[in-house]
């Protein structure tokens, strides 16, 4: 990172809350802290009030409470001396999804619900145009949005980013991966010079740390949580499952929760509907989390999640970007993560706040070397269990039943006379023993899934560094080739990966450059860079590559019209690559 001194804040300190100001220690108070996490802490130290922030945290590690903090100085500063400046747009936070501009603003209510005077809004794509112009409007201090968003309302000068002091780019790697470079470079660019600004991020990548050289000054470093800390709380458990196997696995697991709450990780809208639509016939209470949502429709699934009347969540990676609903007992990968930061990402969502929680992967034989690689770089113990029998389900369910029954009737109230006189007419005609038996079988609410049969499958031996088995179903994508390479064959798998070709209809004469490039494919086709192989750029048009096993859902998503590049068409191309007088992609 660059100019970023290795600094540390104290180890020890007064008490938990002795250095925050008296409106934030009451909200924390109330709100139920007993402590800062590591993160928290370490934006309170006296150089961090003054300095641009590098904030290197994962996910549940107390990041969003950690921005508040890094905004409270000056806002209450400002609220005790000159309170009409907070009439003006003081501070900007930047965030990838709608789903954490939600989660963001409300963190950052409740934590200056004490200063009336500090107003919060947010605006994000899907969302009203029309009522976003009448919130920034109304001048709000601290300002939460969707990148896309908050550039169309610059444009339209709806929106006056000239006040700006305070600029957050909070999960800056995901942003940088979904394309949102150029939208954040507008963005910066429209802000004062003078102001402070801070980055939020999983990892620091290359591309984070040019982002950093460019837009910050002497930048502080401040570590929160190495990569997997936050995942401690987290029971992490793998299971080996054949393809055909794979739906029987999750319904076997699904019915062990019970009405717990799980989230289900899947890698495409498409796909999240179909196994929701799936689980939902076989009794089970689930939905879907996708980016083809309304925005109202959004908040009424994540309600029900969050309730309760919703048991199971099934979500794309991006879509569940930030949410943050308590009590989640247990993650469910169907699909493998790309990398080792989105399987934080994903595993985060449950072992929050303290709490216990289990991350579960269903991987196929083929899958699980490359699976063992992933978790090693994401510093992740991976325990390997067989997945639970038929028999063992019903035991489960059997016991649970009974469980329920008999705490049922123990909180029951005494039965009326009208009840115990029914009980006798009843008894008149049967043994009390067959009555009671009769009853505890109508009363059995099991779903209307049955456990179902699942083939063990034998783990195989440790993986080494240079073996790579041929990849599984749904195990996630090929390694991408290096810039202009065209050999998608490793060095150790039998046979290549033929990449997808795709030709896009933009080329040099009209400005494409392979990074504007990049970035369209991705935010048109709903992928990662790291699904995006070689880029050739034309003259007049581009051809890219596409992982082979994201090929299928890129051309679905990319086929749709977009508003802000309607002349712009993606379809597959069917000759081979050009290699000659054509850009590489660097």
């Amino acid at each position: 990172m660059p100019d970023a001194p290795n600094e540390s804040p104290p180890e020890e300190s007064a008490g938990p809350f002795s250095d925050l100001a008296p409106p934030v220690r009451q909200a924390l108070i109330a709100r139920g802290f007993s402590d800062l996490t590591v993160v928290q802490r370490a934006v309170l130290f006296e150089d961090a009030r003054h300095r641009d922030l590098q904030i290197s945290s994962q996910t549940g590690s107390g990041k969003t409470v950690a921005i508040g903090l890094v905004l409270s100085h000056r806002l209450l500063e400002l609220a005790e001396k000159t309170p009409s400046d907070l009439r003006r747009l003081q501070a900007l936070l930047i965030v990838p999804t709608r789903e954490l501009a939600v989660q963001v603003s409300s963190e950052l209510t409740w934590l200056f619900a004490a200063v009336p005077s500090i107003t919060i809004a947010s605006v994000t794509g899907g969302s009203s145009v029309v009522q976003e112009k009448r919130l920034l409007a109304k001048k709000p201090t601290i300002l939460v949005g969707t990148p896309g968003r908050l550039l169309d309302h610059l444009r339209t000068k709806a929106l006056d980013a000239s006040t700006v002091a305070e600029l957050i780019l909070d999960e800056a790697d995901r942003m940088l991966d979904m394309g949102f470079r150029e939208e954040l470079e507008a963005i910066l660019q429209a802000t004062p010079s003078e102001r402070r600004t801070h980055l939020v991020s999983a990892t620091f990548p290359t591309e984070i740390q040019k982002l950093a050289h460019t837009y910050q000054r002497k930048p502080l470093t401040v570590q929160g949580t190495r990569l997997g800390a936050a995942n401690e709380d987290i029971e992490h458990v793998g299971h080996l499952v054949r393809p055909r196997d794979r739906y029987a696995a999750l319904v076997n697991l699904l019915l062990m929760m019970g009405d717990e709450r799980t989230l289900i990780f899947v890698r495409t809208r498409a796909g999240a509907s179909e196994l929701a639509e799936k689980l939902a016939r076989d009794g089970f209470l689930a939905a879907p989390l996708s980016g083809e949502l309304e925005q109202n429709q959004r908040t009424r699934t994540l309600e029900a999640f969050r309730t309760g009347h919703t048991h199971v969540l099934v979500a794309t990676d991006v879509a569940a970007r930030g949410l943050d609903i308590p009590d989640v007992g247990m993650v469910l990968h169907t699909d493998v993560p790309f990398d080792a930061e989105s399987y934080t990402h994903r595993s985060g969502r449950t072992g929050r706040a303290g709490k216990k929680g289990r991350s579960v992967l269903l991987s196929t034989p083929p899958g699980q070397r490359k699976l063992d690689m992933l978790l090693s770089r994401a510093k992740v113990k991976l325990v390997w269990r067989d997945i639970p029998t038929a028999q063992a389900v019903e035991k489960a369910l059997l016991k649970r039943e009974r469980r329920r029954l008999r705490e049922a009737l123990t909180a029951a109230p005494v039965p009326s006379e009208q009840t115990l006189s029914f009980v006798d007419s009843l008894l008149e005609g049967m043994e009390a023993k067959e009555l009671l038996a009769r009853l505890i079988d109508l009363s059995q609410r099991g779903p209307q899934a049955k456990p179902q049969h699942v083939e063990p499958v034998a783990k195989s031996s440790p993986p080494t560094r240079t073996a790579r088995g041929p990849a599984g179903l749904d195990d996630g994508p090929a390694p991408r080739p290096r810039s202009g390479s065209t050999d998608r064959r490793s060095s150790h798998s039998a046979e290549p990966l033929a990449a997808a070709l795709f030709e896009m209809n933009w080329g040099m004469r009209t400005g494409a450059t392979p990074q504007r490039i990049l970035a369209t494919v991705c935010r048109r086709g709903q992928i990662t860079s790291r699904a995006v192989g070689a880029i050739e750029v034309g003259p007049r048009s581009t051809i890219f590559e596409i992982d082979p096993r994201e090929a299928d859902a890129f051309e679905h998503y990319a086929a749709t019209p977009d508003e802000r590049s309607p002349w712009l068409s993606i379809r597959r191309h069917r000759m081979p690559p050009r290699t000659a007088h054509h850009e590489a992609r660097t």
